[in-house]
């Protein structure tokens, strides 16, 4: 099902702010960025998400990771702070940990840079509202939202 993420502001792949903007998903990727209205019209059936502030490229987590009880726990730590990516020396060679990235989908990654909101890219993104994450797409699916 196509979905439409919606919010205040939209940041696109070319540095780009779009206000009322919105990113239509379908499967695992990114299949229109634009505004709100336009794509309403584009995809009248698809399903609609509202979110509060910016939505934007799904942060890569650099720093130690989030201590838990298990390893689907630090995930889903990191997924709540808008990460769908993670340095992959941070994992280091701990099997469980890696396994419970990969059944996320959370990418373990060289280097820092955000991959940029692009039609055709995978659907990895967050919301912010403020300091505070308030959603999280990874590869399409939402994974994280704030109650």
């Amino acid at each position: 099902m196509l979905t439409l993420h919606t919010a205040a502001r939209v940041a696109t792949g070319d540095g780009a702010l779009i206000d009322r903007g919105a990113v239509a998903v379908s499967g695992d990727r990114i299949v229109h960025i634009g505004p709100l209205a336009g794509a309403r019209a584009l995809h009248p059936a698809a399903r609609v998400r509202e979110w509060p502030g910016l939505l934007g490229p799904a942060r890569v987590h650099t720093g130690p990771l989030p201590v838990a009880p298990s390893p689907r726990e630090i995930v889903h730590a990191l997924l709540k702070t808008g990460a769908t990516a993670v340095l992959a020396d941070r994992v280091g060679a701990d099997p469980a940990l890696r396994s419970a990235a990969a059944r996320a989908d959370v990418r373990l990654v060289a280097s820092a840079v955000r991959t940029p909101l692009t039609v055709g890219a995978r659907a990895d993104f967050s919301v912010l509202d403020g300091p505070e994450c308030v959603a999280t797409v990874c590869a399409g699916r939402l994974v994280h939202r704030r109650r």
